[in-house]
Parts: structure tokens; C-alpha cells; sequence
């Protein structure tokens, strides 16, 4: 389970890449494009607009940007007064946003999914780790134990009109999924806008149609072990890409102490380095790359061969590199 930087929820912490480096290939007779950038979801976001005018782009980039401030002010635990914000500090919270709602549903999906290897309850091993590295040092067994009692997806309930938790659950985090949603959110208010060429990085990466005709739209996949470096280029083939890595935030130099936090164990998984899995909405996409780096490989391959139109490229931490037939990688390093 991934917390941390760029999934430490949105907005505020860093995350900054999710492994996923925009990659805008530069074409003859592409049409004009619109881009903004902003610092939200935890990540540097940008959008990118094709195909419109400036006027009718602005108005689709004013509408996602919107939109993502909506999740932001539901999800982020930067924010004191939002939902999340409010309902780790009552265990409790009535009426619920919609978003909010949809997003602990699925949640528990993937946690049944996954027996348990996806788990927002975690917050408190990443709380006990963070600490501890501010203080220069690692967290004790003690300190582990202790938040991992407070662990257990089951005792979080969610109604229309109510959130609460039961114990032993504390605190809650959406970094391993809030921006996979936003991502599917963004992408929404650009289609009601009428775009139908664009490009989305909310930390996760999606696409509306091609950059230009024939052209499709490209994201390169951070190597996680060399910074600024590509893994691979995926061409965007209208789903979602999502990558958890190890690298994002570690707590020990070797990368085996990091803010991937297994439930079951409290300690992070050992087997994968990265994971980038592509899936129909940012919501799968980002759950299932958090979740996949503590099954591993043989389970998370089992898994989605289990699930439609899903497809992975995984790293081990000896740097070997495996993909599925349908990931849509144009070149692996």
C-alpha cells in the first residue's frame, strides 16, 4: 500500500512524479495546443488541450481545473477543513461528498480484490514512518506495531449519508487512489466541454483521442532507478496509466525501507521496484499499481489476467523488467 510524496494526498505533499514523465513528441502539422500547470493532488499537474480553439480550450481546462479543486477539497489531508481532514480527526463524518463515497467504495473493492494488499487504514504506518525519518532515524518494532493494530479496511463503513470508523481504525489515507479518480474527473469535464484531443497528468496519465491524426499521445514511464530517465514510452490508448515505485519516498537509502507500507507485515514489500498498469479509469489504474506492489509479480499478474482491458509492466528490484501483451509500451530500456 503506497503512501507518500506523490500520493500522500493529494495536494500538498509531494509525490511529484508518479513515475510518469509526460512526454509530448514533437510532430509535424500538429494542431495548437493549450496547456496549463498547477501544483495540486500532490503532483505538478498539467492539461493539455488540442483540436479547439483558445477561447472554447480555455473554457474546458477552467472546467477540469475546477473539478480537480472539488477533489482536492474532498480529499487532500493538507486541507484542515476537508472531508477526509474531518472525518480522521471524528472518525466519523455525515454526509458525505459523492466523490468521497465512490472513492471509499472502490477502495474496499480492491481491498477484497486483493486480500487485503490494498488498504487505505495504513495512514498510521506512514504517520510512524514519517516521524521517525524527520527525526533521523528508523521507526522502532514497537512504534510498527502499534500502527499496524490499527489497521483493517473491514471496520471502515460508508453510507449515502455517513462515514465511520470502527475500531481499531484510526486514519485513513487516499494516496494510493484519490488521483487516479481525479484524473477520470478531469477527463470528464473536458469531454462535456467538447474536447476531444487532450492530454492529462494528475500524477496519473490519461488521454482524449490523438494528439494529432495518426498521432497519439505518449507518456514515458520514470526508470526507477535513474532519475530523469524513461523505462519505457507507452503510446496512450484512451485508458489510464498509473506507476507506484519504490522511489518516490524512501526511508532508507537502499530503497527497502520506503512509504510502500504492506498491511499484513507493516514492512515494505521486497520483491517490486516499479509498477505502471493501464487500465480503463484512473480510479482501476491507480489502485491496482499501489496494490500490485505488495503482491508482486505472480499474484498481480494472476490478478488482472482476472480483469478486462487491464494490463501491466512490472520491476523487480534487480532491475528485470516484465509486461503483459497488451501494455502498450513502444520501448523498454
Amino acid at each position: 500500500m503506497i503512501l507518500g510524496r506523490r500520493k500522500l494526498l493529494l495536494f500538498a505533499v509531494g509525490g511529484a512524479s508518479v513515475g510518469l514523465l509526460p512526454w509530448l513528441a514533437t510532430r509535424r502539422h500538429s494542431p495548437a495546443l493549450f496547456t496549463r500547470t498547477a501544483w495540486a493532488l500532490g503532483s505538478d499537474v498539467s492539461l493539455s488541450v488540442a483540436g479547439l480553439g483558445e477561447a472554447a480550450a480555455n473554457r474546458a481546462l477552467d472546467a477540469a481545473f475546477a473539478e480537480l479543486e472539488t477533489v482536492e477539497q474532498v480529499m487532500s489531508l493538507y486541507r484542515p477543513d476537508s472531508q477526509i481532514s474531518l472525518l480522521n480527526r471524528d472518525r466519523r463524518l455525515r454526509d458525505p461528498h459523492p466523490y468521497l463515497c465512490t472513492v471509499l467504495q472502490t477502495a474496499a473493492a480492491t481491498s477484497r480484490a486483493t486480500a487485503g494488499a490494498f488498504d487505505i487504514s495504513v495512514q498510521p504506518l506512514w504517520e510512524v514512518c514519517a516521524a521517525a525519518k524527520r527525526a533521523g532515524k528508523l521507526p522502532t518494532d514497537v512504534e510498527l506495531a502499534c500502527a499496524k493494530r490499527k489497521i483493517n479496511w473491514q471496520r471502515i463503513e460508508v453510507g449515502r449519508d455517513r462515514v465511520v470508523f470502527h475500531e481499531p481504525v484510526e486514519r485513513i489515507t487516499l494516496n494510493g487512489i484519490a488521483q487516479g479518480f481525479a484524473l477520470d474527473r478531469a477527463i470528464a469535464a473536458l469531454k462535456q466541454q467538447g474536447a476531444k484531443s487532450a492530454l492529462i497528468n494528475t500524477g496519473e496519465i490519461g488521454s482524449l483521442g490523438d494528439k494529432a491524426v495518426g498521432d497519439p499521445w505518449t507518456a514515458g514511464i520514470q526508470h526507477p532507478r535513474e532519475t530523469d530517465a524513461y523505462l519505457a514510452v507507452a503510446d496512450l490508448d484512451g485508458r489510464a496509466l498509473a506507476t507506484s515505485g519504490d522511489y518516490e519516498t524512501a526511508f532508507s537509502a537502499d530503497f527497502s525501507r520506503n512509504h510502500v507500507f504492506d498491511p499484513r507485515t507493516g514492512d515494505s514489500p521486497t520483491e517490486l521496484a516499479s509498477v505502471s498498469i493501464v487500465a480503463p479509469t484512473g480510479l482501476q489504474a491507480d489502485a491496482l499499481s499501489t496494490a500490485a506492489m505488495v503482491l508482486g509479480k505472480s499474484r498481480t499478474l494472476e490478478l488482472i489476467a482476472r480483469l478486462p482491458n487491464v494490463d501491466a509492466l512490472l520491476v523487480d528490484k534487480a532491475g528485470r523488467a516484465f509486461q503483459t501483451a497488451g501494455f502498450p509500451a513502444s520501448a523498454v530500456a
